[in-house]
This record gives structure tokens, sequence and C-alpha cells, in this order.
């Protein structure tokens, strides 16, 4: 029996002007479209500071200067069984890059105020989503130098 491990992910919230930068993408297990924020899994040989990086890019085009860890989380997905070890970091948007080819799952990328999140609360990718934005709406943020390796 091969050992259980979960799968490594990292993920970003993005704020600017009280909206929140969302990606719009197809959920593999259920083919509908799901709001979630750039987030992904850990590759091999990299940092989890460098995957958040790369994913915000690849899901976004944004680059973003990373500020703190909002928290982490253990979430076992009710569609497939996987469970997920993430990593929430908060991260302040530098720039749109042009001709970024984004990732084909997503479908479009959103600035969206609080408010609208909640309107579309029932299309959020998994509850960690929302908990994040409330994460950082409480003032929670914990310093970048807690990740040490």
């Amino acid at each position: 029996m091969a050992p259980w491990t979960p799968h490594v992910t990292v993920a970003t919230v993005i704020e600017r002007n009280g909206e929140y930068l969302m990606v719009e993408e197809v959920d593999k297990a259920t083919g509908k479209l799901v709001f979630n924020q750039p987030a992904g899994h850990l590759e091999e040989n990299e940092s989890i500071i460098e995957a958040a990086l790369r994913e915000t890019i690849e899901e976004t085009g944004w680059e973003v200067s990373l500020r703190g860890v909002l928290g982490v989380a253990l979430y076992r997905a009710p569609a497939n069984g996987v469970t997920y070890f993430r990593t929430t970091f908060l991260a302040t948007p530098l720039r749109a890059l042009e001709n970024v080819q984004l990732d084909p799952a997503i479908h479009a990328v959103h600035w969206l105020d609080y408010e609208a999140i909640l309107d579309n609360s029932a299309r959020m990718r998994s509850p960690l989503v929302l908990a994040a934005i409330d994460q950082h709406r409480k003032g929670v943020c914990y310093p970048l130098d807690l990740i040490y390796a």
C-alpha cells in the first residue's frame, strides 16, 4: 500500500483598493466554473514562496510582492478525496505583465470587492477561498520569516 501524502499547495490573496484578484477557472472534478485565489501545487525543487509567485503569474498575469502569510490549512476535497496542505500568502500587486499565456484552466481574471465575492460564495472552489479573504479582513498576517527554509 502506498504511503499517504498530502498535496502541497499555495494560494495568494492579492488586495488593491478593497478589491481582490480572483481567478475564474474550470473545476476539473465538476467541469463547472469556480472562483479561486491564484493557487496551485508546489513543484519539485522550488520553495513555497517561489511557488506562490509563479502560480500568481501563471494564473493572473500579475507580478506581486509577498507581504506575509495569512495561514495554513489542511483540506480534504469531497469531490476527489485528496487532502491538500495549503499555505496562503498575502501579496501586493506590482504590475500586470504583458503577453503572459495564462494557465489553460483559467477562464477569466477579476478584481472583485468583498460583496461580489460573497454574492458568488456558492461558486468558490473550496471553503478555503473565503476563509483566506476573511483572514485578511480580520488583519491576520504572519511575517514571511515564519518560513525559514
